[in-house]
């Protein structure tokens, strides 16, 4: 029977010495004691029917992801719609209609909530049809699970249940949490990458318990029954307690036995495995968060107006009651021909105070237009469009992984508009978390030709400001500058193409070559140490004959690569044997040469350093190690430190172009100095308790010991592109910018200036703890002390500063800010953190990411956007008012907690500067103008009533009322959300200063806010009064009839179309064939509507039959009213803002100005004057550079100027 199996069959158990795998000894552990609840789950292997009854009945591994289900979408959606104030108002005003105190028919008050909460309903039903759609793409993947007979056959993952057994083939995920019985190598281990669970590219080793291991075949399984006890459903990723009762033997399962859903298998043929938990029971649907809900600060600042307008609603009631009360009692007496019907309570003389109360409900509804019912679903509408822009956006899609921009929601665009901090990620949001071998040093000798890319943009820079400020220093630096131009140009003739993981260029260490340098016994040893000294699995191209690496970090991918091209091709793994090609030269073939691997000491964040012990071929032990240079120097021998000082010197230069270096050392060993360290490591080994670990830590350090030093590595993780130019342009538009990251501190600095956050001449501020014994209560207090008195001094010296362009950078570690965000310190360290120009954390656990965060956005009360790519950013990327995910290597978890995706950092400057901008500009003019156009035609309604002894008649009729907001008024304001652009996306981005009238809130403050509302109640004084001082007495027809209500109602509703279109005309800045399609053809639609309602049969279209062609259209007076009101109703807006661009002019109506005279094309210099001051003044980014270089040179010239004038001076004398 064939199996497939790999033929590289290794025990990685006789090589793992820590906890991420256990001994064969370490089986004959106690089996696990539960006690107490959380420990009840009962696991029948291979017996899944018994599992279909309860008590062990458990849930199906079916997932879903919805909000609703067909059972509960009308009540939950419909609970959704009226937690909304404005609509349970028209919801209860909707009923109020049914009864005999209301003054619009049922149907007018009914159709138009009932279309706006179905189109908000249907929106909601659209989104969550995604999500089950998505889920079922899940949900139907297929599985092979065992039938019966040793047969194995497809079914889909939502139909497995507990106790079923699968196998699972090489780069599938894993359908639910399974236990692993056996794999294709025969000690069962198998390789898992987890980067969907906790966003880590290295790959884990998981192993099968040593009973299990025949079970590696379909029908080995046909026979296996077993019985596991448990813990309960559970979201700890790391944890899992629980027994297997096999063979009448009991065994204890430790996490490394469990195989988690939506991880993956990797470098393993199949494995087989039982199921343990299923759909939401699995560990990653237990770690599922809903992200939290998220409100714009303009929805917010939306609810306040909303109040307001209740208040005013309420207010207007109250004296519309207050006055029919009065009239009915002292007035209503004396008008006979006005009698009501003799039982009705709405109209008593006798009882005024209850008339005035049914008569305040009246006001209430017949006021109700003050409350903009449309205002949300048209709100809702734009951003859905405002967010298929963003998607669809050309400039925000990256061509190499073909992702577009994605708007995960669409309820904070115009936050994007208004962001004041930035707090982002390093790796893999600033950084592309792939590493690249650039240079070393081996023997004291630096090797690698290349330039890092903090060192081509540091040179770059330079030699743009020479050349622009100084000519004399330009002079002097030119040969330099020229060589390196000419030594770039000649390796780009002799360039190979690009090998991903190797950036390094130097001949000298080629096959050919490194023979012939001063150590090349070192130089050798140097290469088997990066071939040998790792833990990576090859695989071979079939195809091309080369071997691809699966290695636990992308370094020690790096290293590989880097090996094999030296001529060290690592190629093959075996149980206890590493096998390397060796070429010392391209004319010879290579030499296949094994090196037995006697132990493997592996690498943890805790010992910072990883060891090999091997055995060449002529029987020399030899121990091989890598890690951190401040672990390895401190461990060398007095013979081994020969090369440190050059070597130390090098790594130093490699830290300040942004490199990530590690030092290389080795130990000879004799035989027996091995043995007696093996026999204490193999006891230590097999120990049984708690202090394993311990007792390994410290036998492995006594080995590490009295090392003799190699060389060392630098790699450079590289610059995502177009990183610094992003950052300089978020500078120049206002915005702070954090750095948060798990990196040590000189990296985290190094890219700094990489980026330039950091510069030349900054004074940086760097919070440290001292070291202490922080387990003591009088410790810990010390250092706070020590750090608050850091935090006071730091503070002190920013506000005793007295050079305007003097910065300053705050760079504080992880173990300091735990300190630093203590209730006592916390708003003391962020005032120091808000003074400073650029803020560094390094070292930072994703907790205190999230917790640095809130800080920032609780303690500023503004806007905070944090944006990462990796599973450790999920609670900063939640916790920020915006979040951003970067869809980049380290798996999805970012993006699928964020509110926006990008494919790179970049595309985070047209996102904000452009989008951002468009949105809040136009979601706030959209919310400004619906007010307007409220008030202005519910104050009529009040005006009128008031003229009519508050009786609680509308001067319109019902149908004017109903499509007032929904249709007539609705699409040219969803055209301003959509299009409306005060200036072209081409501007936005050279004039970044733009930018800030979002975090000013310039467009939706209380100033502009109740500006638009006074615009709106002198509307309705022009529109109502007007009117009626034209119509009240003035012959209206042919036959010299005056206006009767209907035909004065219609012209007023007319003049409020024609005023209110007009209106919006006016506050648009950019026209396209849309917005004079849904402007002027809301006007005609009313004149349509008009014609076609007064067609209908006077029992439908009532006193408006035909209306408009009989009586309206041939009156002369009507056509003369339309103009005169539109024109008086739209005259201050018009002389204001034409006040506003002569003699106060915002930034953008400078460059509306420019731009429409054309003087950007004829006057370059005055366009070329206009960027440079549409800049906020920053202290980061690459134009502060050069502005500091240029106050450096004018100082060095006024200084030349000074010493001659001085000099003239003294010359008579």
């Amino acid at each position: 029977m064939t199996r497939g199996r790999i033929r590289a069959r290794i025990r990685r158990s006789n090589l793992y010495t820590f906890a991420c795998l256990r001994t064969y000894d370490a089986e004959t552990e106690e089996p696990h004691q539960f006690q107490g609840p959380g420990y009840s789950r009962i696991v029948y292997c291979n017996e899944s029917h018994r599992h279909k009854k309860k008590p062990l009945k458990y849930c199906t591994n079916y997932i879903s992801t919805t909000k609703y289900n067909i059972i509960t979408f009308l009540p939950k959606a419909i609970f959704e719609q009226f937690r909304r104030v404005a609509n349970l108002y028209f919801l209860l005003t909707a009923i109020l209609s049914l009864t005999d105190v209301a003054p619009f028919s049922a149907v007018s008050m009914i159709a138009p909530l009932a279309f706006v909460v179905g189109l908000s309903m249907a929106k909601e039903a659209l989104e969550d049809w995604r999500r089950f759609i998505q889920d079922m793409k899940v949900n139907m993947r297929k599985a092979k699970v065992h039938k019966g007979n040793g047969v194995f056959g497809p079914k889909p993952w939502m139909k497995l249940r507990v106790g079923d057994v699968v196998k699972v083939e090489k780069d599938q995920f894993f359908p639910a949490d399974l236990l692993l019985l056996s794999s294709s190598y025969e000690d069962g281990i198998c390789y898992v990458e987890t980067m969907n669970l906790d966003g880590e590219t290295n790959l884990k080793i998981k192993r099968a318990l040593e009973v299990t291991l025949p079970l590696d075949d379909d029908m080995a399984v046909k026979d296996f029954t077993g019985k596991i006890r448990c813990e309960d459903p559970n979201p700890n990723l790391y944890t899992f307690v629980g027994n297997l009762e096999y063979d009448r033997q009991v065994y204890p399962i430790e996490p490394s036995q469990i195989l988690l859903r939506d991880s993956k298998l990797r470098n393993t043929s199949y494995v087989y495995g039982v199921v343990i938990f299923t759909g939401h029971d699995s560990k990653v649907m237990q770690n599922a968060t809903k992200s939290p809900s998220k409100r714009s600060r303009i929805e917010k600042q939306m609810d306040k107006i909303i109040y307001i307008l209740f208040s005013l609603l309420v207010l207007i009631s109250l004296i519309s009651s207050i006055g029919f009360a009065v009239k009915t009692e002292f007035q209503m007496p004396h008008w006979w021909y006005l009698q009501p019907y003799v039982d009705s309570k709405l109209y008593d003389p006798n009882h005024p105070a209850l008339s005035g109360l049914f008569h305040l409900v009246t006001a209430l509804i017949l006021y109700g237009y003050l409350i903009p019912i449309s205002l949300y679903v048209s709100i809702e509408v734009v951003k859905v469009l405002q967010a298929t822009f963003i998607n669809q956006d050309l400039h925000m899609y990256d061509e190499e992984t073909g992702t577009p921009a994605q708007a995960r929601t669409s309820n904070l665009n115009e936050e994007l508009g208004q962001v004041d901090t930035i707090l982002s990620d390093k790796t893999g949001t600033l950084t592309c978390n792939q590493m690249d071998f650039l240079k070393c040093s081996i023997a004291g000798v630096p090797y690698g030709m290349r330039s890092s890319e903090v060192e081509l943009a540091a040179a770059m820079q330079m030699a743009n400001d020479l050349n622009v400020h100084d000519s004399e220093l330009t002079h002097k630096s030119r040969p330099e500058i020229e060589l390196e131009t000419v030594v770039t140009c000649k390796d780009e003739q002799d360039r190979k193409p690009p090998i991903k993981g190797f950036s390094f260029e130097d001949s000298r260490l080629m096959p050919e070559n490194w023979s012939k340098e001063p150590n090349p016994d070192v130089i050798l040893l140097f290469f088997r140490i990066l071939a040998i000294c790792h833990t990576a699995i090859p695989e071979e191209n079939e195809e091309t004959g080369g071997f691809t690496y699966e290695a636990e970090s992308p370094d020690e991918g790096a290293f590989l690569v880097a090996a094999r091209e030296f001529g060290f091709e690592f190629c093959r793994r075996t149980q206890s044997s590493i096998f390397v090609r060796e070429k010392y030269s391209s004319s010879k073939a290579p030499i296949e040469r094994e090196y037995k691997i006697l132990n493997l000491l592996d690498f943890t964040s805790k010992r910072k350093r990883m060891s090999v012990i091997v055995q060449d071929e002529d029987g020399q032990i030899l121990l091989l190690c890598k890690g951190a240079d401040s672990i390895i120097f401190d461990r060398l021998s007095k013979n081994g430190r020969m090369f440190e000082e050059a070597t130390t010197k090098h790594l130093n230069e490699y830290g300040e172009a942004g490199l990530r270096t590690l030092a290389l050392a080795y130990k000879r060993l004799e035989e027996t100095e091995y043995s007696a360290w093996n026999n204490e490591f193999l006891k230590a080994k097999t120990s049984i308790g708690g202090d394993r670990e311990a007792m390994l830590e410290r036998i492995s350090d006594m080995m590490e010991r009295d090392l003799i030093l190699v060389g060392a590595t630098a790699v450079e993780d590289k610059l995502q592109k177009g990183v610094p130019q992003c950052i300089d342009k978020l500078a120049q538009a206002g915005l702070k910018i954090w750095v948060l990251t798990g990196d040590k501190l000189e990296t985290a600095i190094n890219i700094g200036y990489a980026c330039s956050l950091l510069r030349q001449g900054m004074k940086q501020i760097c919070i440290t703890s001292m070291n202490a014994d922080t387990s003591e209560q009088d410790s810990k207090e010390a250092v706070k002390e020590n750090i608050s008195m850091q935090i006071t001094n730091a503070s002190q010296m920013i506000k005793l500063e007295t050079d305007p362009h003097a910065a300053s950078a705050l760079i504080i570690d992880g173990k300091t800010l735990t300190y630093a965000l203590e209730d006592d310190l916390k708003h003391q360290f962020l005032n120091l953190a808000v003074d400073c120009a650029s803020v560094i954390c390094c070292r930072v656990s994703p907790k205190q990411k999230a917790m640095v965060t809130r800080l920032v956005k609780e303690g500023t009360g503004k806007t905070t956007l944090a944006i990462g790519d990796g599973a450790n950013d999920v609670g900063m990327i939640q916790e920020a008012d915006i979040g951003v995910g970067i869809s980049g290597v380290e798996g999805m978890q970012a993006v699928m907690a964020s509110d926006f995706a990008i494919a790179q950092f970049r595309f985070l400057e047209r996102l904000l500067v452009v989008h951002g901008h468009w949105c809040y500009k136009r979601i706030a003019q959209m919310i400004c103008y619906f007010f307007y156009k409220n008030i202005a035609f519910g104050l009529t309604i009040f005006y009128f009533e008031a003229f009519t002894g508050f009786s609680g008649q509308s001067v319109y009729d019902d149908w004017y009322m109903l499509l007032f907001n929904v249709i007539l008024t609705s699409l040219p304001v969803i055209s301003l959300g959509v299009f409306e652009q005060d200036v072209s996306s081409e501007v936005c981005l050279q004039f970044p200063a733009l930018y800030q009238q979002g975090p000013r809130n310039l467009f939706f403050d209380w100033y502009r806010i109740f500006g638009w509302m006074g615009n709106g109640l002198y509307s309705s004084l022009i529109i109502f009064f007007l009117n009626i001082i034209i119509f009240y007495d003035q012959a209206f027809r042919e036959g010299g009839q005056t206006a009767d209500m209907s035909a004065v109602g219609t012209t007023m509703f007319t003049c409020i179309i024609w005023a209110v279109n007009c209106q919006i005309a006016l506050t648009m800045s950019h026209f396209t064939w849309i917005q004079h399609l849904l402007v002027w053809g809301s006007v005609a639609t009313w004149y349509l509507f008009l014609l076609l309602y007064g067609m209908m049969s006077p029992v439908y279209s009532g006193n408006a039959f035909r209306l408009l062609v009989e009586a309206l259209a041939p009156a002369p007076i009507y056509w003369c009213v339309t103009i005169l009101v539109t024109v008086a109703c739209n005259l201050p807006y018009l002389a204001h803002i034409s006040f506003q661009r002569c003699f106060h002019p915002l930034d953008h109506h400078i460059i509306q100005e420019i731009k429409y005279y054309k003087k950007d094309i004829e006057d370059r210099h005055m366009w070329t004057r206009e960027r440079s001051k549409a800049r906020q003044e920053t202290k980061i980014g690459f134009t502060a550079r050069v502005d500091a270089k240029i106050r450096q040179l004018k100082g060095r010239l006024t200084k030349k100027y000074s010493t001659l004038s001085a000099q003239v001076v003294m010359s008579p004398s």
